[in-house]
Order: structure tokens, then sequence, then C-alpha cells
């Protein structure tokens, strides 16, 4: 199998992206070429300094421009993963790279999913909706906000005291124990 590239697409900290990194630092078939971020004073842009990765700053406009998928084409670039990045994902992308944008939401869709709902507002929502599970969904990239056919699922249990910030604890866990490994049995079976 010859070596896929992909590229990471994050807006925060990057801890999703580092667990990926690291799993994939002397992959076989899989490496990271590139991080993309939209906000420059990112966690994840620091992440791609220390690391060697390249890092594609651009703005809203930039991921709507019709030339964009064939920048990341000429790059190499050959998978997506969506690792908390915040825009929308444009049409043209989706049609560039078919099945091959993955992104990782912290509920159980089609549940808690949409513009809007990201990080901590899914996190109370779930609690304020009285939900006894919660967990993490890999799912496929289509033009609308977490609609995309689902991968993978993984739950936990939403207890009681659980406040929004200990649910993100238990949903960031089961992001960092899974999304690394499906990813790599997504592009293994390609």
């Amino acid at each position: 199998m010859s070596k896929k590239n992909i590229a990471l697409f994050a807006s925060g900290a990057g801890s999703n992206a580092q667990k990926i990194i690291d799993h994939f630092r002397h992959h076989a078939f899989v490496s990271v070429g590139l991080i993309v971020c939209n906000k420059p004073d990112a966690g994840v842009t620091k992440i791609a300094a220390t690391e060697g990765i390249e890092l594609l700053l651009i703005d809203k406009a930039e991921l709507q421009s019709s030339s964009f998928p064939s920048l990341l084409q000429e790059k190499g670039i050959d998978f997506i993963i969506l690792a908390g990045f915040l825009l929308k994902i444009p049409a043209s992308l989706v049609e560039a790279y078919p099945r091959r944008i993955i992104n990782i939401h912290p509920a159980l869709l089609p549940k808690y999913g949409g513009k809007g709902m990201y990080g901590h507002f899914v996190h109370e929502a779930v609690i304020n909706a009285g939900e006894k599970e919660s967990g993490i969904t890999i799912h496929y990239v289509d033009e609308q906000y977490d609609h995309g056919a689902t991968i993978f699922q993984a739950t936990c249990a939403v207890l009681p005291a659980d406040t929004p910030d200990l649910l993100a604890q238990k949903v960031h866990l089961l992001e960092h124990q899974h999304f690394a490994t499906v990813i790599e049995e997504l592009i293994a079976g390609k």
C-alpha cells in the first residue's frame, strides 16, 4: 500500500491532533503532512511548529475558494481529518474528497449536532436533556454540519452528578482512545 498523506484541520488546542500525530509518527502507510487552522493563536499552531509539520493558516474565504481543493491536492493530501475544526466544509471540498473527509463529534449523532453544537454547548445540551449516555461519533463529512454517514460510535454514561466539564473529560478520553485507530482502519480499507 502506498503511503497516504492526511491533513488535520483544527481550530483549537489540538489535543486530538496531537494524538493522531503521535499514532502515525512512524506509521507504515499513513503520515500527517499538513495542519490547516483558521485561528492564528490556536494551540494546534504550536503543535505544528513543534512537530515540524507544515501549517496552513486560512480564513473562511480561503476555505470556500474554488482553488482550495486543488491546493490540497497539489500538496499530496489524500484524506482530511477534522479534529476540532469549527468552520463548515464547503461542497467543493466534499466533492474533491468524497468519503475522504472524516470528523469527530462529541455526542451521539444524530442528536446534539448541527450549527453551534460544539464543545461545551454539546455537553450542556446532553445534560439538560437528561440523557443517560453520551459519547463520540466519527463520521464522514458532507455539505451539512454533523450529517454525514456514521463510521463509529463509542459511549459513556452520563451520571446525575456530571457537569458539562466532567462529561467533556469522559468524551475526550473516548476521542483519544478511538479516533486515530478508526482513521487507520478506514485508510487501510480504501
